[in-house]
């Protein structure tokens, strides 16, 4: 059976990890993905930890199920490969600086020039317009500049990044959804398509009730911890042997809750009766389900509160994440490739599961221009001697 992108093929020119992540994505669900890499150096994230036996985990993982062809864009002959590729692609990425593709002389209207059906999409941290465009852009900028930091962490600390490069991350899954739409749109229309993502629009999208709050009310929100703003109990807290969360969506659950703890005084007592009470009186509340938390272990505390149908989780580190059976083995969130390098490496697996297709298959994320060869006989039809001129070039 075949996949959901077969026959759509994509030209990477990314690194790092929002534009690797966006099409990762569509490489999972079949699309081939081919990357073009600096010659010698490759994308940054080679580099980069944790290495299993010599190779880089955090590229292996986002790169998985890619080619890659090495070419230097500032040599005139490779911006010949490259010009041919585009007329034989649907879709090209690039998360450069902007005003970089048009130095090289790939821009939207150029590219768009060469093959008129082309999906364009760029990833930066600005946008591609604005008086911010040209600076610089990382992760921590974006969430910096979004409000994220803002209002992550306690009270008391400072502005906090979140644990993970959330900003990288939702500007490639944006990405990702803008191409799915434009390649269905262009299945309508036959036009191509240009599609301009910044991960500062990504985070100040997820940012979403918090900007409400001030464009409804003028107040700028603040850290508040895990609790969250408009309902109660919903926040962490302290078990005998570690942490768990506890939320309490809605006041038919509050009666669940009291029960399962055995505390249906708490019932009784007005200012706990109805959601919007209970959020006034958050501090109240969170000394005395504390009080109950730490009498108890995290594994008795999901157990009493699921049994009366209370939504709670414990809260896990990594290493309690990859050893959950259910997350890994039934939800098939941690897979196995097989690297020519460093053998078999354990990866991240995809989050969008299909029940009418075949099962993911994983390839290995390939070594630097692995694919150079194949691809310029293959799909370009280049003779050995002009193929050759590519190998081992700066």
């Amino acid at each position: 059976m075949s996949k959901q992108l077969d026959g759509i093929r994509i030209l990477d020119l990314t690194r790092v990890l929002s534009g690797p992540y966006c099409t990762m994505l569509l490489a999972d669900m079949g699309a081939e993905v081919i990357k073009i890499e600096e010659p010698l150096k490759g994308d940054d994230s080679r580099g980069y930890p944790p290495f299993d036996r010599g190779i880089s985990a955090y590229f292996a993982n986002l790169n998985r199920n890619k080619k890659s062809i090495a070419l230097n864009l500032k040599d005139p002959k490779a911006k010949k490969v490259l010009i041919d590729l585009i007329k034989i692609s649907d879709v090209i990425v690039e998360n450069f600086k902007p005003g970089t593709m048009d130095k090289l002389g790939f821009s939207y209207e150029e590219v768009k020039e060469i093959n008129p059906k082309i999906i364009y999409a760029s990833i930066s941290g600005f946008g591609q317009t604005g008086a911010y465009s040209k600076l610089p852009g990382y992760d921590v900028i974006a969430q910096a500049m979004s409000g994220i930091m803002s209002v992550t962490g306690w009270t008391d600390s400072a502005p906090t990044r979140t644990g993970t490069a959330i900003g990288d991350i939702l500007a490639g899954l944006n990405c990702c959804i803008g191409i799915l739409a434009a390649l269905q749109g262009r299945s309508r229309t036959g036009h191509g398509e240009r599609i301009d993502i910044s991960l500062v629009d990504c985070s100040v999208s997820a940012m979403e009730t918090l900007i409400e709050i001030f464009l409804v009310e003028k107040r700028v929100p603040e850290r508040i911890g895990n609790r969250y703003e408009f309902i109660y109990p919903y926040d962490s807290f302290q078990a005998k042997d570690g942490w768990v969360v506890i939320a309490v969506g809605n006041d038919n659950i509050w009666t669940k809750f009291c029960e399962a703890i055995d505390k249906k005084q708490l019932l009784e007592i007005d200012e706990f009766k109805l959601n919007k009470d209970r959020v006034s009186e958050h501090d109240r509340l969170k000394a005395i389900v504390s009080g109950w938390t730490k009498e108890h272990n995290v594994e008795e505390i999901i157990k009493i509160l699921l049994a009366k149908g209370v939504p709670c989780a414990p809260i896990n580190d990594v290493a309690q994440v990859v050893n959950d059976k259910n997350i890994v083995e039934t939800r098939k969130m941690i897979e196995e490739i097989e690297h020519p390098i460093s053998g078999k490496m354990k990866i991240v697996g995809s989050p969008i599961k299909f029940t009418e297709s075949d099962e993911y298959s994983y390839d290995k994320a390939p070594t630097l221009g692995l694919d150079t060869e194949s691809v310029m006989k293959e799909l370009l039809g280049l003779s050995s001697e002009e193929v050759d001129y590519f190998k081992n070039r700066k």
